[in-house]
């Protein structure tokens, strides 16, 4: 077997054992760069894999060469390779531009441990994304989990403390549930594979154990994916983690979460059980709208710039599930666009952020007045970011809001209300991001300042801003040229419902 078919492997493989070599490195700038290294390696198998599925479909890599149902199957098609290519490119970017950024946060003697933590992390969202084992995504789960927990507490406010504590509870009952829920699965089936499960359901003829399966399994993923009103510990864990670890997390931690939600309640659960799915419409759709109102909302009062943000990621996730929740072609393929868009803006976002503290001791909108001055093109990049999680005409982020407009006018009264919320909230987005772009550009710093210090040009570290400005670039090429994310969500919604009645 070639080298290019063992990439499936390799994706998870990469990481994982390079996490025991960073340790060992010890050297904060030698374990920077093998894990800078090894994300990237991620990143470009990331790559080679939705090529692959993109010119020959769906891709199934057996483990030890035992097929399933007696082995570990992992499979990757149109939605995991989308999913993959946000949390491997995620990883790439703010670790290649972030070292400035994650020297000043942490003591040097530890950072070979952070390293080897990150890259921990890598190789659980990547496996989750891949995996076709139900058990096997809790314990990819759980790895990723523990050193998210570890990443977050590194941050140097003793608040981050607190925030992991959060975290840590909240999601340890989100895995707990998701347990209990394959667990019922299991006694009722008999497997664990995703693709033999899906056949093996239809044959169950009490559905009881099944429906309660189905509702822990989707409370326990909600949790993980931080849905209103299961959100508690996101804005604390993104306002108090060290400023790149929340652009990594930010952009690809709740996706992954979302992907098993409906990678479960779609493909295992929806066809064979008609009260199921309405029961998970019923259940997400309020959600959803609650969420898209009020994270919107709390985000126009705050005054802290990443919590501003991570309220705004609680509605965000809002727009995502709406889509799901309208269980259609046009919906689902709106959903998972709005996946990949947002992640796109609101990485380039919290890089803005890390670039900002690079410069600026606070992070409140105070502390960030006149920053345009300084950092003109930190600021720019920022402006631009922002217009895409609004979703100005081409950026991004209007491309996923037009679909997902598109797709509630099928769906009736109910589609109208929730095209209404969404238009809201894009309003709503306006009035926030306009107080970022009002601060850094109108604002008047404090007066303690002096003139010189406020007209001065002092630039986050080059490959910071690089990195930031490619992120930020890549909102308006995606807005301008959707073919490749459009695609995969088209190609991913189309498999989704081939269960559906």
């Amino acid at each position: 077997m070639s080298l290019v078919q063992q990439l499936p492997a390799l994706q998870v493989a990469v990481p994982l054992l390079t996490a025991p070599l960073v340790i060992l490195l010890r050297g904060p700038a030698l374990a920077w760069a093998a894990a800078s290294a090894a994300s990237a390696m991620a990143f470009a198998i990331a790559i080679a894999l939705t090529a692959t599925v993109l010119s020959q479909g769906a891709i199934s890599y057996d483990m030890g060469g035992w097929p399933a149902p007696y082995g570990i199957t992992l499979n990757i098609d149109a939605l995991s390779a989308l999913v993959l290519l946000l949390v491997t490119g995620a990883s790439a970017v703010t670790l290649l531009c972030g070292r400035a950024s994650l020297g000043q946060a942490m003591d040097p003697g530890r950072q070979h441990l952070f390293f080897a933590a990150w890259l921990i992390v890598l190789a659980g969202l990547s496996g989750i994304a891949i995996t076709g084992d139900a058990f096997n995504v809790f314990v990819f789960m759980e790895i990723s989990s523990l050193a998210t927990y570890v990443l977050i507490a590194a941050g140097s406010d003793r608040r981050a403390l607190t925030a992991t504590f959060k975290y840590l509870i909240m999601g340890t009952i989100g895995a707990t549930f998701y347990l209990i829920g394959v667990g019922l699965v299991y006694m009722m089936t008999g497997t664990l594979n995703f693709a033999d499960m899906e056949v093996r359901i239809a044959d169950v003829t009490d559905h009881r154990p099944i429906l309660v399966a189905a509702g822990f399994i989707t409370v326990g993923l909600a949790l993980k994916a931080a849905v209103f009103p299961l959100h508690i510990w996101l804005p604390g864990a993104y306002t108090y983690a060290p400023h790149m670890v929340t652009a990594f997390l930010a952009a690809c931690s709740t996706k992954v979460a979302i992907y098993i939600l409906l990678r479960f309640d779609f493909l295992v659960f929806q066809g064979n059980f008609d009260v199921h799915a309405v029961r998970f419409v019923t259940f997400l759709a309020p959600l959803a709208l609650l969420g898209i109102l009020v994270g919107s909302a709390v985000a126009m009062v705050q005054g802290h710039l990443k919590r501003l943000l991570a309220f705004s990621s609680v509605a965000q996730v809002g727009y995502i599930l709406l889509g799901a929740s309208f269980a259609s072609a046009a919906g689902l393929t709106a959903s998972i666009a709005h996946m990949f868009n947002h992640a796109l803006a609101k990485g380039a976002l919290f890089l803005a952020v890390a670039a900002i503290a690079t410069r600026v001791a606070g992070l409140r909108l105070d502390d960030i007045a006149g920053i345009a001055r300084r950092m003109p093109f930190t600021a720019a990049a920022m402006a631009l970011a922002g217009a895409s999680l609004v979703g100005i005409p081409g950026t991004a982020g209007f491309v996923s809001k037009w679909l997902l407009l598109q797709a509630a006018f099928e769906q009736g009264a109910f589609g109208i209300m929730s095209a209404v919320v969404v238009v809201a909230s894009s309003l709503a987005a306006v009035y926030y991001v306009w107080r970022i772009v009002e601060a850094m550009y109108f604002g008047t710093p404090a007066s303690g300042e002096t003139a010189t210090a406020d007209s001065a040009v002092a630039e986050a570290p080059w490959p910071l801003l690089a990195g930031l400005w490619l992120v930020a670039l890549s909102n308006i090429y995606f807005g301008l040229v959707p073919s490749l994310p459009i695609t995969l969500s088209e190609t991913a919604a189309i498999e989704l419902l081939r269960n559906m009645p």
